[in-house]
């Protein structure tokens, strides 16, 4: 089959290398085949401190090595920093938040900005985006092209991902408690939150019915935790996409796809015995090598592997980063589930 109309894009920054350098290609491996664009976008924008400004200087000039590398590989695939200038800026401004500054980063020092910035860069109207650590198990290659028709067929879906999580035996979906079934369709489900972690969406969709996306207020918590890592008071992305989702009464859908499909599967944690497994780990999910009591979950299970050390890791953090950890929780009571 021809690649889909879609722009596949993957986003980057310096302190993921550690992994991506194993999990990027598995990406490409997976996807890049079945779409008709590629775009690794890097983030050249450090925040001050915490765990996504550490590693960032020792591992930016391999990261660009590694996506270039790739780029040459692959015809498809093309390399690209997220460009901070005041051209961009301005039109990502006026595009998707009404003419009002696009903060960089959200409290926690993750992504705003490189998001939206990755959508307009996309050439395709349909951009299925993914986080450098996300991993796909499934195979197919049709997925892209079950997503172009997807949103064809639904005028209300706004966003639609792979199945969460490898399918479980009897169809459920255990580990994603907000999810009702999507139809008739065996292994699709219908949620009211998104992801910022992985998405597929249309541009022109998102234009027509969003119009604008509109900050939230971030109360003390959020506050709280955005002034101990002196990062911007910024809302998740995930929190603002579903909200302005639900205000438009649209939704977005999870779906495996025709075949062995399409799911995903997130690290939730990090750590030299993680990236030390990581080979196996992914040649076990491209294989479809999974317990079964992994499956249905998004998140990888102890049961696939232990996360024994690096829990002991993030207990023995430095006391004013698990402050601000905690005092933040989840900044908005009632927020979605997404993933």
């Amino acid at each position: 089959m021809s690649p889909a109309a879609v722009t596949l894009q993957v986003s980057l920054s310096p302190i993921d290398y550690p992994f991506a350098r194993l999990i990027l290609p598995h990406q490409l491996r997976q996807w890049a085949g079945q779409v008709a664009d590629v775009l690794l976008v890097t983030d050249t924008h450090k925040v001050k401190m915490g765990r996504f400004a550490e590693g960032w200087e020792k591992h930016r000039g391999p990261l660009a090595d590694l996506t270039a590398g790739l780029s040459a590989q692959y015809p498809n695939v093309r390399a690209v920093d997220v460009d901070f200038g005041p051209e961009a800026t301005k039109r990502v401004s006026d595009r998707y938040f009404g003419g009002r500054p696009v903060p960089p980063k959200d409290l926690r020092g993750t992504p705003v900005y490189p998001y939206y910035w990755a959508l307009d860069a996309s050439p395709q109207d349909i951009v299925l985006h993914i986080d450098s650590d996300m991993m796909f198990g499934g195979g197919s290659q049709l997925w892209a092209s079950e997503a172009v028709a997807l949103f064809d067929a639904e005028p209300d879906m706004l966003f639609c991902s792979p199945l969460a999580g490898p399918p479980t035996r009897d169809g459920s979906l255990p580990g994603q408690p907000a999810a009702a079934p999507y139809g008739a369709k065996p292994n699709a489900f219908r949620f009211a939150g998104v992801s910022s972690r992985i998405f597929c969406l249309s541009k022109r969709r998102f234009a027509e019915r969003i119009h604008e996306v509109k900050p939230r207020p971030l109360g003390i918590r959020g506050t709280a935790r955005a002034v101990l890592q002196r990062n911007p008071r910024a809302d998740m992305t995930e929190n603002v996409l579903s909200e302005a989702m639900r205000h438009a009464r649209m939704y977005r859908v999870d779906f495996l796809g025709t075949g062995p499909g399409m799911w995903s599967l997130h690290p939730p944690l990090r750590g030299e015995e993680f990236y030390a497994q990581l080979p196996t780990l992914i040649s076990r999910i491209e294989s479809g090598d999974v317990p079964d009591a992994q499956r249905g979950f998004y998140n990888i299970e102890d049961v696939f592997f232990d996360w024994s050390s690096a829990r002991a890791a993030r207990a023995a953090r430095p006391w004013w980063i698990r402050l601000a950890v905690w005092a933040t929780g989840n900044p908005h009571r009632g927020a979605p589930s997404a993933h």
